[in-house]
């Protein structure tokens, strides 16, 4: 029933109305269609039949698809074509940088401090000893 250039009429989906034409066979419940849907694969019970067949090859490209709504069905239809993306620079994410903190001052372990006392000691006694010379 729907074979390679069946016309039929989309039932289900966003693009419910209109029509398109079997371009390939995939398999006993789904069909490549193409027309004034978009080009991909839909199930058969999406489509309703008509009685029109047009020649297409397996795969036909969107242009002979055009040609054929056109020309063979003298259908004033408008066949969508893909939209082309612009290629543009991609930005790059940044990754979000943390506000600075300010470094509080160091802890000094048990044994520094002892340590430091002790130097503090000998600087000590070491000006008094000049300042008695």
């Amino acid at each position: 029933m729907f074979r390679i250039g069946r016309i039929c009429i989309k039932t289900a989906g966003r693009d419910a109305g209109n029509r398109c034409v079997v371009i390939d066979n995939i398999d006993d419940n789904y069909v490549l269609i193409d027309g004034q849907t978009r080009r991909r694969k839909c199930n058969v019970k999406h489509l309703e039949p008509t009685n029109k067949v047009v020649k297409l090859g397996k795969k036909a490209s969107g242009e002979a698809v055009k040609r054929v709504f056109k020309q063979e069905l003298n259908l004033d239809i408008n066949v969508s074509a893909p939209k082309q993306k612009k290629k543009g620079e991609r930005l790059k994410k940044q990754r979000k940088k943390k506000p600075m903190r300010k470094k509080a001052p160091e802890k000094k372990k048990p044994n520094e401090k002892k340590a430091d006392k002790q130097e503090q000691g000998k600087k000590e006694q070491e000006k008094s000893e000049k300042n008695t010379i």
